[in-house]
């Protein structure tokens, strides 16, 4: 990647990530330092960010850390103006930051909700703006978005981030048509599956159960590395994860079938409660890291993936087994 992308002046290329603290973002800081690219790294929590950027330093490449809130047009500004200050250009815009919801549609309180689409989708929109300026002025760029496996389809009890990150498949295919003349500008979209990261941890919770990831869960490594790829080889939209990618084709292809074991598998496996009745409070309701960001929880991982999460896919597997085979002996 950092040879392709070497600029005119022979610099290593200059890569902005927002969303950097923790997860895919965090992850995707390592794995362009181990490039040798010119880091930018933006997100909520200024702690965090420091310490990502002290490890993205330790890998051997510069980094700045800038304390962003996507969610405020001038922050997003202020951003691209800084990483052009002092490196002279961006090369890669890397739109990683997320915050995410569990609860029905009726459950979710609307400031929640708008907060998510806020933040996932208009803020992605607040970077879209500030960076094509400077990429048309350079004559290239590569904008990566970080969707969801939710922005092709959907399941229980993530209906505003669901939302919001399908918000980001369209918004991504009317750009790359407004920018069809500029041959030397792309937008790619990444589409992670079930990722071990904190976001469900930080995730607000409104439907009463402890939540988990849907297993298998991938490593972050795996999201950044297609990351990378996509800034030396751009493509419209890359998938990054395991088995629920699966759940793609049995959506289009099968919508009944799909609707009929989703609800199951989430009933079963996210919200970990066979056979309680949804709604039943074991868990109060919390905001999680909608409206502000907790430091001391931010890091790369979030320790999703052992044996626990195994047993929890055989467990996932013969649940949708046994839906679809009813389903089918129905129909």
């Amino acid at each position: 990647m950092a040879h392709r992308h070497r600029n005119d002046d022979g610099g290593a290329p200059v890569v902005v990530i927002v969303g950097a603290s923790s997860g895919i973002g965090r992850a995707t800081a390592h794995e362009f330092a181990r490039c040798g690219a010119r880091l930018v790294l933006a997100a909520r929590s200024e702690s965090s960010l420091a310490e990502a950027a002290e490890e993205c330093r330790a890998l051997g490449c510069e980094a700045l850390a800038v304390p962003t809130d996507v969610t405020v047009e001038a922050h997003v500004e202020r951003l691209a103006r800084t990483a052009v200050r002092e490196f002279g250009r961006i090369d890669v815009w890397v739109g990683a930051a997320s915050v995410y919801a569990y609860g029905t549609v009726e459950q979710t309180p609307v400031a929640v909700f708008r907060r998510l689409l806020e933040t996932n989708l208009t803020g992605q929109l607040h970077g879209i703006r500030a960076v094509l300026p400077q990429f048309r002025e350079q004559g290239r760029g590569v904008l990566i978005m970080v969707g969801s496996i939710y922005s092709r389809i959907g399941t229980p009890y993530v209906s505003a981030y669901a939302a919001s990150k399908a918000g980001l498949l369209r918004l991504g295919e009317v750009l790359r048509q407004e920018l069809h003349a500029e041959r030397d500008i792309h937008v790619c979209l990444v589409l992670p599956a079930s990722i071990d990261t904190p976001i469900f941890q930080h995730a607000a919770n409104y439907t009463g159960h402890n939540v988990r990831p849907l297993p298998p869960v991938a490593g972050p490594k795996r999201v950044a590395r297609q990351i990378v790829k996509l800034a030396s080889r751009p493509r419209p939209v890359a998938m990054a994860g395991l088995a629920q990618r699966t759940f793609v084709p049995l959506h289009d292809l099968l919508p009944r079938v799909h609707d009929a074991v989703v609800p199951v598998l989430m009933d079963r496996i996210a919200l970990g409660k066979p056979g309680a009745p949804l709604g039943k409070p074991d868990v109060a309701p919390d905001t999680g890291t909608v409206f502000a960001p907790r430091p001391e929880s931010n890091a790369v991982t979030g320790g999703w993936r052992s044996v626990r999460a195994r047993l929890l896919l055989a467990g996932a597997l013969a649940a949708g087994a046994a839906v679809v085979g009813g389903t089918r002996r129905k129909r």
